[in-house]
């Protein structure tokens, strides 16, 4: 290890659907977040590790701030609010508009009330023109005094290198805190858990998905095949009957594109099984989103 070696923890943030979850996949060059179209696709922090010859960067990855609607909601925004005082570094993404609404206002002031450095990285600039990019960086910079604004798209990892060089710069040197082989916190069961989600919000209207969460009975390891039961919640008996399908295809099809993701993850084969349960209003119930793993008491 160097002595120049660097150690420290960094928020992505930003509002849904900005490509958090994208960026630091490719970061790790490995799918451990869920991604998809929809907005507040990601619930909760998670934590993932990058080590290489200039230090460890341990990423917290956010659900967007958005303003709350259900309890579910207001756990999600104190986590992504709440991880900002934790880390020594913030990775701010924004999209390529020069339009600064309420709500990138809003996260400003937050950043400015932590004193914590910010770098911001105009994400899916593979989706307009060259000539678009420095007037957002003109607008941005009369916002917030950021240390430096680099400009991305995170689907291509264009930007990635002087992303990662401007985010060591502002790390302490010290030693790993994890580690090199240290990837994430989160357990196989809970990223199983959220690839099947994500073929409810990639397969799935818009209201069903984000009515629905995933409990993983049981995972039962064999030498040549991984056996998972899993549960689907959702809060109405119609939405029980869509997640289903006509002839149960819309479940096969879930099930399918989740058990696919999962041998990718595990590096063998699975044998997925899902079933689909009502559990009405959970969003709204503070004991209800905490058996599902969002717990408003540890923020």
């Amino acid at each position: 290890m160097s002595e120049e070696f660097r150690s420290g923890y960094v928020a992505i943030i930003g509002r849904p659907n900005v490509g958090k979850s994208t960026l630091m996949n490719h970061i790790l060059n490995m799918k451990l977040a869920i991604t998809s179209r929809k907005p507040q696709t990601t619930r909760k922090k998670m934590m993932t590790v990058y080590t290489e010859e200039r230090g460890q960067l341990i990423f917290l990855d956010t659900p967007g701030i958005h303003k709350a609607k259900t309890t579910l909601g207001e756990y999600m925004d104190k986590a992504a609010i709440g991880t900002i005082n934790d880390a020594d570094c913030v990775l701010w993404l924004v999209e390529p508009d020069v339009f600064i609404g309420e709500g990138e206002k809003a996260i400003a002031e937050l950043l400015e009330k932590s004193g914590v450095p910010v770098i911001l990285a105009i994400n899916k600039t593979d989706t307009v023109k060259d000539s678009r990019i420095p007037p957002v960086i003109e607008a941005y910079s009369k916002l917030f005094n950021f240390e430096k604004i680099i400009p991305i798209s995170a689907k291509h990892s264009t930007g990635k290198d002087e992303l990662l060089s401007a985010i060591f710069k502002l790390i302490p040197v010290g030693e790993p805190f994890y580690d090199e082989d240290t990837v994430t916190d989160e357990t196989e069961r809970d990223i199983v858990a959220e690839l099947i989600r994500e073929q409810i919000l990639r397969n799935l209207s818009d209201e069903i998905p984000h009515g629905t969460a995933v409990e993983i009975d049981s995972m039962k390891e064999k030498p040549s095949c991984t056996f998972i039961d899993a549960t689907i919640f959702c809060e109405k008996n119609s939405h029980k009957g869509m997640i289903i399908g006509a002839k149960g295809q819309m479940l096969k099809k879930i099930g399918t594109g989740a058990r696919i993701e999962a041998e990718k993850l595990l590096d063998k084969k699975v044998t997925l099984k899902l079933w689909v349960k009502v559990k009405k209003d959970w969003r709204n119930d503070e004991k209800g989103i905490r058996a599902f793993g969002y717990d408003l008491r540890k923020l």
